[in-house]
C-alpha cells in the first residue's frame, strides 16, 4: 500500500475509539447525581489504573528518582486534568466542555510551531469560543467554562509529561504508574464527596464501565491504530473529539446545541488541525486525553 494512503480501518479505530470515549463521559454524568464530580474521577481513575496495572505489570524496583518526579508530575496532571474536566461536565454540556478542553493543546501546538503563521489557526479558535458564547450549551455556566479551559491548561501539561514519561519507559509502563497515582490523589477526594456510596455494587459497575469505554477500549483500538498511521494523522483525527462529543450529549445526555454554536465547534476543530498540521515533525503526542 502507498505511503501517502492511510488505511481506512486505522482511521475506524481511532473515531470507534473516541466515540466509546464520550459515551463513557456521558455515563459519568448520569452518574454525577449519586456521587458527584469527584466520586466519579476517583472510581474512573481507580478502575483504569487497575486495567492497565493488569496489561502492563510495571516493575517499580530500580525505578530512579527522577524518573519517579516525571511519574508523579505525570499522575499529579491526570488527576487534576480529570477532577477539573469532570466539575466542568456538571455544568455544561459535554461537546461545550470538550471544545473549551481541546484548546490547551490547540495553544500548545501553535506555540511549538514557532511561526507566526499559526497564531491564524489561535484566532480561528477564538471566533470559534465567540460563536458558543451566542447563546446555547446551557447559557454556557462561567464556572463550568472555567473549569474547562483549566482543565485543558492541566491537558497540555499532560501531552509534555506524556513525552517525557515515554523517555524514561517502555509500553504502557510509565502510564499505569502515573494512573495509579491519579487515582490515589483523587480517591480521597472523592470518599469525602460520594462517602460510602462509592461502595454500592450498582455504583462500582458503572464505575468500571467508564473506565473501559474511556480508556480500557480507546487506549487499545489507540495502539493499533497508531501502527498503521502516522502520529500527525492520529492527532489530526483526534481534533473531531468536540463534534463526537457534542453527538453523545444530544443522543445521551438530550443535550440541545444552536447553529452558532455548531459553527463556533467547527471553527474550533479546523483550528485544532490546522495547528497539529503545521506543528514540526515529530508532532506532538496524541491529543486523546484518559478522560
Amino acid at each position: 500500500m502507498p505511503q501517502s494512503r492511510v488505511p481506512l480501518s486505522a482511521v475506524s479505530f481511532v473515531i470507534i475509539g473516541l466515540v466509546f470515549q464520550e459515551v463513557g463521559a456521558s455515563i459519568a454524568v448520569l452518574v454525577f447525581p449519586a456521587v458527584g464530580p469527584a466520586g466519579m474521577v476517583a472510581l474512573r481513575l481507580f478502575f483504569s489504573a487497575a486495567i492497565l496495572l493488569a496489561v502492563a505489570r510495571p516493575k517499580l524496583r530500580g525505578i530512579p528518582a527522577r524518573s519517579w518526579r516525571v511519574l508523579v508530575l505525570f499522575g499529579v496532571s491526570l488527576g487534576v486534568m480529570n477532577l477539573l474536566f469532570y466539575e466542568a461536565l456538571s455544568r455544561i454540556h459535554l461537546g461545550a466542555a470538550v471544545t473549551f478542553e481541546v484548546l490547551g493543546p490547540l495553544v500548545l501546538s501553535v506555540i511549538v510551531a514557532k511561526r507566526a503563521a499559526a497564531w491564524l489557526w489561535a484566532a480561528l479558535a477564538l471566533g470559534g469560543v465567540i460563536l458558543l458564547g451566542q447563546g446555547g450549551f446551557g447559557d454556557l455556566n462561567v464556572e463550568g467554562v472555567l473549569f474547562a479551559l483549566a482543565a485543558g491548561a492541566c491537558w497540555a501539561g499532560y501531552i509534555l509529561a506524556s513525552r517525557q514519561t515515554g523517555q524514561h519507559f517502555k509500553g504502557l509502563d510509565g502510564l499505569a504508574i502515573a494512573m495509579a497515582i491519579g487515582a490515589i490523589i483523587t480517591l480521597p477526594l472523592g470518599i469525602a464527596q460520594a462517602g460510602a456510596t462509592l461502595l454500592r455494587p450498582e455504583i462500582l459497575l458503572l464505575g468500571a464501565a467508564v473506565a473501559l469505554l474511556s480508556s480500557g477500549i480507546p487506549y487499545a483500538l489507540e495502539l493499533i491504530a497508531l501502527r498503521r498511521i502516522k502520529p500527525e494523522t492520529f492527532s489530526v483525527l483526534i481534533a473531531s473529539s468536540p463534534a463526537i462529543a457534542t453527538a453523545a450529549g444530544f443522543v445521551i445526555l438530550g443535550q440541545q446545541i444552536g447553529w452558532l454554536q455548531a459553527a463556533g465547534i467547527a471553527l474550533v476543530i479546523v483550528a485544532s488541525i490546522g495547528a497539529v498540521r503545521m506543528a514540526p515533525r515529530p508532532a506532538p503526542p496524541a491529543l486523546e486525553p484518559p478522560v
